[in-house]
């Protein structure tokens, strides 16, 4: 590079250009009806493609139905609301539901504790890193922030097991979290201060181990005031459907022969199923009964730096301290496309981590490049792939969703997909979204699949030696 051109007066944004710049903007009137809009409605509204919302139908040649839509209100679970939505499915279909919704509540208080024991933990294993290493700035990025994937969840089901919502509901802190969130990791990051002192001091490590018992204490003292403590034990009460019976119109008969009778009792004579006392992880094992080492975590990441069916695990991430690491099977996208087709088919639901920032519209339920036309609003193109947007952190994963739906084409090619967020109902029609298939594409990276719909290339990568990658490079990033 001439050394001229980083003289001072070559590096500053001048009066003249800014003259320049202006006059070419207002010599164009498209600029000016563009600005129009996007002042007055925002970009998003400004953009929006009646075109491309016409040409996005929200039906789907596969469809799986699905219990009422949930809520992550203000807080970071999405992952565990998305792979609590994959399970409920498969435990209303076995048994029978019109309905049922786990307690995302429950496993929220023990990520908060599995999550602050793991970054302790992290801090013993460094340290002998100075607070601005690279190591440590990611160690100590979240401490126990809400997000994860579908691994952590995993983790915390093996050990803890399920709770139906009505065992341990909702509470103020886990609806809104920031507060809870924020004073966690404040207590967290002074242990961690504590124990490197303690290190420096010349503490042995079974004194920094006590030191660190200690300090869980009064981490679980935080996470059972902001929460109260969950139960070890509950009440179950389930009402099974009929079967074969269409509930509304063969209620509305059942009604008319009581009233006949003069015997209506308004009792709701649906077979009940009742546990007394059961634990969750029995719960889990009777009702539940998935096997989660069935499921595996694929993605889909073109970088040179990640060949294709290798396995990657991510070093200092997780929650629960002793389970397996954090990892992915890097596949290629016909192969990533095609398993989740294969799972939907065969009628199973798919988690999934993508970026639900791009190209997306929160109400109307929108995920396609072809009805958020910012392109023709700014009139510039966004161009880059899917490997410029992983590699300069510009499209990471950071939402967790479910599928539970896909349109296939005359070819038997997927053209648009239907997703269940986890935003309310009031969020999309009726809390679910559709994303065109290019849009699958471009911004989804993760699927959960079970063995069974994965190729023989695949399966074997399962298997294979993994490889470390460092929690900054680009495979996945955190979900909220």
């Amino acid at each position: 590079m001439d050394m001229a051109s980083n003289q001072p007066e070559n590096l500053a944004l001048t009066a003249e250009q800014l003259r320049e710049y202006s006059a070419a903007f207002n010599a164009d009137r498209a600029n000016l009806v563009a600005a129009n809009a996007a002042v007055s409605n925002g970009i998003l509204q400004a953009a929006t493609s009646y075109r491309g919302v016409r040409e996005l139908p929200r039906t789907f040649s596969v469809e799986l139905k699905q219990g009422s839509i949930t809520s992550q209100e203000h807080s970071g679970r999405c992952w565990m609301f998305a792979s609590l939505n994959t399970l409920r499915y498969e435990l209303m279909h076995k048994w029978n539901l019109d309905d049922f919704e786990f307690s995302e509540s429950y496993l929220f208080f023990y990520d908060k504790l599995e999550k602050s024991n793991f970054y302790l933990e992290n801090v013993l294993k460094t340290l002998d890193k100075t607070t601005d290493s690279r190591i440590f700035e990611a160690v100590n990025e979240g401490p126990a922030d809400d997000g994860g994937w579908w691994q952590m969840f995993v983790a915390l089901v093996k050990k803890y097991g399920l709770v139906p919502k009505e065992a341990y509901p909702e509470s103020s802190n886990s609806r809104d979290s920031s507060a809870f969130e924020q004073y966690l990791n404040t207590k967290l990051r002074e242990f961690a201060a504590e124990l490197r002192d303690a290190h420096q001091a010349g503490k042995s490590v079974e004194e920094l181990r006590s030191l660190k018992t200690g300090q869980m204490s009064v981490v679980y003292r935080i996470c059972a005031i902001a929460m109260g403590e969950p139960p070890t034990s509950f009440d179950l009460l389930l009402r099974v459907k009929d079967e074969g019976k269409d509930d509304a119109k063969d209620d509305a008969k059942d009604d008319a022969k009581a009233s006949e009778s003069g015997t209506k009792s308004g009792i709701d004579s649906r077979r009940q199923i009742v546990e007394h006392g059961i634990t969750p992880q029995e719960f889990y094992a009777k009702y539940v009964g998935e096997d989660l080492d069935d499921f595996v975590s694929l993605t889909n990441s073109p970088l040179a730096s990640t060949p294709y069916y290798r396995r990657y695990q991510l070093a200092f991430v997780g929650n629960v301290a002793e389970a397996a690491p954090m990892d992915f099977i890097n596949v290629p996208l016909d192969v990533f496309r095609k398993a989740a087709v294969d799972q939907l088919t065969a009628g199973h639901p798919i988690w999934f981590a993508c970026d639900c920032a791009q190209f997306s519209l929160r109400k109307a339920g929108i995920f396609d490049r072809g009805t958020v036309r910012v392109d023709e609003l700014f009139g510039t193109e966004f161009a880059s792939d899917k490997a410029h947007g992983l590699e300069y952190n510009d499209s990471r994963s950071n939402h967790a969703m479910t599928l539970t739906g896909v349109n296939l084409d005359k070819a038997g090619e997927p053209d648009r997909w239907k997703v269940e967020n986890s935003w309310g109902k009031d969020n999309g029609k009726d809390g679910y979204y559709v994303a065109s298939g290019a849009w699958f594409d471009r911004y989804v990276q993760e699927l959960i699949i079970r063995k069974e719909y994965l190729d023989e290339r695949t399966l074997a990568a399962v298997d294979s030696e993994p490889v470390t990658l460092q929690p900054w490079q680009p495979i996945s990033k955190v979900c909220r």
